[in-house]
């Protein structure tokens, strides 16, 4: 029974007859084919079921013959001949079709099949025709594709291709070095500090190409600022200036909190309640938000509660070979916030746990050259490996578990700076740090060294001074620098890396406003007469530059003195005793112009009332005798005031 007809004569009962009665026409032409899904499917599952059962039989006869038969008939197979594929056509019209009473049903039959194809079927619904093309012709195209996904592959596994270094802008921090430098945890913000005493915060989702900070600040006066780190909530701040106390300041720069100085007097440096000395660094416990950790030059390495400032919360002291104090040049927490780690002058990096901090868990009494300060460590993202950059330009990897003695080292990378930085890449592979260079005398760069061999693979000639700072953010997948002559340079790539640098890049200057200035109000009169109307102001932006231009018009009114006199002018009160003063002596209106009259003012008064010294002479003194005014005086008197002498 066919299925195709059954269909067709149920669609000409059923559709044919209400739609024509409905619309007043008798059919619709030619009827469009119809199929029975159902049909379809239970004859292709037949098909399917017969040719996998052959299939099995034959490989199970015999193996090793049809994998020789296969090996020799690959090539010809390509070139089967046209009557081959009919006859092989045939045989498989005439297998398939044994369960049907009809015409074919379901889909085509598949192309004729080698050997190897035999060999390497698929069980399910056979293969389009089509599909015979795309494997003989396409094998080229197949390859090229394979060759592709595995050139990509090889891409994916060579870290040097993760670098994101092909675009950069670059931030003005200052003209002095920038020797802090931090991300928040999400990657909106940026904060740079220098040895100019300026912090500088730079948002990225506000600035545009102008590429200004938003704010700056000096939160600890006159003192370099050593670090600078977000917590892990990004919420606060902490700043590690020159002096004894650090401070956390809020996300817009506000103060959270300072630490207590210690008392220098005391010997004991776990006895005062916080440092003494200069500071050398700091960071945030990679786990708990309100801890944080500081060393100092007092030789002790202290962390902090962010809710309690009037004292530390434990001290660790590194000891030399000999049990002497030795001073931490940097302290870092390992991933997992076990771990403390601080690198001395002696050149000694010891471990501490973090809950006992007596002795050390980890030492190594050489790990770089006694009397340079190690500026840098850094622990890996697996917590295994920690990286040191030393004052003696060396950059070494160290596993914890076999502290004696370096994984690797390389030497020759220049540090001038008791900050220089060194950190990993996300994905573990690489290790970056910056190196120092004098002046004029070459550029600074970042340099790249794979994890596992220690070669360097990449550089950036970043700038013609030192690199400085040096930070990889994970999320962002940029790269920031900060260098010795005030720049702080960030490196993404538009494919590799997310927002960032990338917000504010495509975000043009904003328009400058012009000066903003008092114009005239412009009176709307509709009903006036013409001779009294006013011109109608077309634009206020030209109407403002004409004001600017007009001196009168344009000059900004001088404000009323507070305060001292300034600039040649009195305050309006007397506030300080000059402006008294010179108040008085302005409102002092006698006439000093003629000199006998005023030595002579008081000659009267004094000769009747003496008082001091003339009732101790009177019997002795003899009379005053005055010279009389003569013609002389009265001619000067009657002179012109021009022609008078000034006394």
């Amino acid at each position: 029974m066919d299925p195709y007809r059954d269909t067709e004569a149920a669609g000409k009962a059923s559709g044919d007859g209400d739609i024509a009665s409905v619309m007043g026409f008798s059919g619709f032409g030619k009827k469009a084919r119809t199929f029975d899904i159902e049909a379809i499917f239970e004859q292709t599952r037949r098909t399917a079921i017969e040719r996998s059962r052959n299939t099995f039989e034959r490989q199970k006869e015999s193996p090793m013959e049809e994998e020789g038969e296969s090996s020799k008939s690959v090539k010809p197979s390509a070139h089967t001949p046209r009557g081959s594929t009919a006859t092989s056509r045939k045989h498989d019209g005439d297998s398939s079709s044994s369960d049907s009473e009809s015409d074919h049903i379901g889909p085509p039959l598949p192309p004729p099949q080698t050997a190897q194809d035999e060999e390497d079927e698929l069980v399910g619904p056979p293969l389009p025709p089509s599909y015979k093309g795309s494997t003989v012709h396409g094998n080229s195209d197949d390859d090229d594709d394979d060759e592709q996904e595995s050139q990509d592959d090889d891409d994916d596994d060579n870290p040097v291709k993760k670098i994101p270094d092909t675009h950069e802008i670059t931030l003005q921090h200052g003209t002095k070095t920038v020797s802090a430098l931090c991300l928040d945890p999400s990657g909106a913000r940026l904060v740079t500090g220098g040895y100019d005493f300026d912090v500088r915060f730079w948002d990225f989702a506000g600035m545009d190409q102008a590429l200004q900070a938003f704010r700056t600040l000096q939160p600890c006066d006159c003192h370099q600022i050593r670090s600078l780190q977000y917590s892990i909530t990004g919420d606060v701040i902490l700043v590690v200036s020159g002096n004894a106390q650090a401070k956390v300041l809020d996300r817009d720069g506000f103060n959270v909190m300072e630490c207590v100085k210690g008392d220098q007097y005391i010997v004991d440096m776990a006895n005062t309640k916080g440092h003494t000395a200069m500071l050398n660094g700091g960071c945030w416990h990679p786990k708990l938000k309100e801890e944080f950790m500081t060393c100092s030059n007092d030789g002790t390495v202290r962390t902090w509660d962010l809710t309690s400032e009037k004292k530390h919360k434990s001290v660790f002291k590194p000891r030399s070979y000999q049990g002497k104090k030795v001073i931490p040049t940097c302290c870092s927490y390992s991933r997992d916030g076990k771990l403390i780690a601080a690198g001395c002058q002696d050149g000694t990096i010891q471990i501490w746990d973090r809950n006992l901090s007596v002795h050390t868990k980890f030492h190594c009494r050489q790990a770089h050259t006694p009397g340079s300060d190690t500026s840098c460590l850094s622990f890996s993202y697996d917590g295994m490996t920690l990286a040191s950059r030393g004052g003696d330009d060396t950059l070494k990897i160290w596993d914890i578990r076999n502290f004696k003695k370096p994984v690797n080292v390389t030497t020759g990378l220049t540090n001038y700076f008791a900050m220089t930085d060194c950190c990993f890449s996300p994905d573990d592979q690489l290790l970056v740090t910056g190196t120092s260079v004098k002046k004029d005398e070459g550029n600074g760069k970042l340099v790249f060294f794979d994890r596992a061999s220690f070669q360097r693979v990449y550089e950036i000639e970043v700038t013609n001074s030192s690199v400085v700072r040096c930070l990889w953010h994970p999320k962002l997948n940029q790269i920031m620098v900060g260098t010795g002559n005030g720049l702080a340079k960030v490196y993404y790539d538009p494919i590799k890396s997310q927002r960032g640098a990338m917000l504010c890049v495509v975000k043009s200057k904003r328009k400058e406003r012009h000066a903003e200035t008092l114009t005239q109000d412009y009176i709307i009169t509709p009903h006036a007469l013409p001779m009294f109307r006013e011109a109608r102001q077309r634009s206020t932006r030209k109407q403002l530059e004409k004001d600017r231009l007009d001196p009168k018009k344009s000059h900004k009114p001088e404000p009323p003195v507070s305060g001292p006199g300034r600039g040649g002018r009195v305050a309006a009160h007397g506030g300080t005793l000059s402006s008294f003063i010179v108040k008085n002596i302005a409102l002092d209106k006698t006439d000093d112009s003629n000199p006998r009259e005023a030595i002579l003012r008081h000659a009267k008064e004094a000769s009747e009332n003496p008082y001091w010294v003339a009732p101790a002479y009177k019997q002795t003194q003899p009379e005053p005798v005055f010279a009389e005014e003569s013609e002389e005086d009265e001619e000067a008197d009657k002179e012109p005031e021009w022609k008078k002498r000034k006394i």
